[in-house]
């Protein structure tokens, strides 16, 4: 039964490709046996596009589903963002830096809030410092000799705020490429802004293990999710 919640799912790749089948279309079709609408989105990468083209890519889907909500029959106040490994960056990214829209634009997209209601970051690149960032994500999205600003401005730990919304962060013990401290560190700081989290780290495991179907103990990960979702109630059928 459709409840109303809609997610975009950013699927991972290190800004240079898109994982769309584990970490997008599979994604899609857990979301919908829960009753979520759900939007894989395929954003800007390099080498053609770098930052804030992504950015710029998922705040215009976040406003552009809010904004159709009545239409699709969508809660505009239960709408998430899931992102794995890199797109779990560009998920995090719109869950810290977010605007509630230009009530003088002349399109009436851009006049919508692109917050994030939740947030859903699956063994997710976080910090574009060290000792602990991906540089293959952090070279595709700012090009080899970044401006310490925009590192600054993108290691997303460094920005959380109360108004960051509500979420769900996996990871692995394992996971070398993308080291869980990413996770960590940014728990750490949604608790110290009051925000709520839940961090889910299992011991054994890859990086890019998506729904990890094939793991007869990794693949419980999506069950943990299921409950926090419905703990917030976002699995149950919004009132209109």
């Amino acid at each position: 039964m459709a409840t109303g919640t809609a997610v975009i799912v950013c699927p991972g790749g290190g800004y240079g490709f898109l994982a769309v089948g584990h970490e997008g279309e599979e994604i899609a079709y857990w979301l919908n046996a829960q009753g979520i609408t759900a939007f894989v989105l395929r954003y800007r990468i390099a080498p053609r596009y770098r930052h804030p083209a992504p950015m710029q890519d998922v705040q215009r889907a976040i406003r552009l589903v809010r904004s159709r909500a009545a239409e699709w029959k969508l809660d505009p106040k239960r709408i998430g963002v899931w992102g794995f490994s890199a797109g779990g960056h560009l998920a995090a990214t719109a869950a810290v830096h977010f605007d509630h829209g230009n009530p003088n634009s002349s399109d009436p997209v851009e006049r919508v809030s692109c917050r994030p209601d939740f947030c859903i970051l699956a063994y997710p690149v976080i910090s574009f410092t060290e000792p602990f960032a991906h540089k293959g994500s952090r070279n595709n999205l700012l090009g080899p000799n970044p401006d310490p600003k925009l590192v600054e401005y993108l290691s997303l730990e460094k920005h959380v705020s109360p108004q960051t919304p509500p979420t769900f962060l996996f990871h692995t013990t394992e996971d070398k490429p993308v080291p869980s401290e990413n996770s960590i560190a940014f728990y750490l700081a949604l608790r110290k802004a009051g925000v709520a989290a839940e961090l889910h780290i299992y011991e054994r495991g890859p990086h890019g293990v998506g729904l990890a179907t094939k793991d007869p103990i990794l693949r419980t990960w999506p069950d943990r999710l299921a409950d926090w979702l419905r703990l917030h109630g976002w699995l149950n059928v919004s009132s209109p």
